[in-house]
């Protein structure tokens, strides 16, 4: 499939969801002599993402939610995705049970007549899923400490890294 896309004849994209909240995912860092850099684990409301990730180009559309991420959420949002593809396209998925689910199954046909298919991956395989890299650098490397302070802090940080993926935040992925 990437061997197609690198050959111009489809747009490849990796799907998946994650969340953020007030406990930091990093279980431990360094610092400078003198620094004293902590975050403090505590329980707050989450901020999920479901995002879609061009691997090739850096290409990343996104939908961020304060509340329940359910297959309504991602059949409602790969449905305004999807009216603008305007070329043949893969989209990448997990097994996860959301994408499994009844009313996602229902809109696989009305997708496949706007050519944009759907490839489920290999259970147990995240390691597949580019998409997957982007949310590590994301938690693990331009996510801030300080940007743990409270929860809109949290959600201000997110939302400019994610609003600047593929310009200021760029992955490079070996081909």
């Amino acid at each position: 499939m990437q061997q197609v896309a690198a050959q111009g004849h489809v747009d490849l994209f990796y799907g998946d969801e994650t969340g953020f909240c007030l406990t930091s995912p990093i279980p431990y860092g360094w610092q400078f002599a003198g620094e004293h850099v902590a975050t403090r684990p505590r329980h707050s409301a989450r901020l999920n993402v479901l995002g879609l990730l061009n691997a090739a180009t850096n290409e990343f559309h996104h939908v961020v939610r304060q509340g329940k991420v359910d297959a309504a959420f991602v059949v409602q949002t790969l449905d305004a995705w999807v009216a603008t593809r305007t070329k043949p396209t893969v989209l990448v998925l997990d097994n996860a049970s959301i994408h499994r689910a009844a009313a996602f199954q229902a809109r696989l046909p009305a997708w496949e007549d706007q050519n944009v298919y759907i490839f489920y991956l290999p259970a147990y395989s995240p390691h597949l899923n580019k998409i997957e890299t982007l949310w590590r650098k994301v938690k693990y490397e331009w996510l801030r400490p300080e940007a743990y302070a409270d929860f809109t802090t949290l959600k201000a940080a997110v939302r400019h890294i994610l609003d600047h993926v593929g310009t200021a935040y760029r992955i490079r992925f070996q081909t």
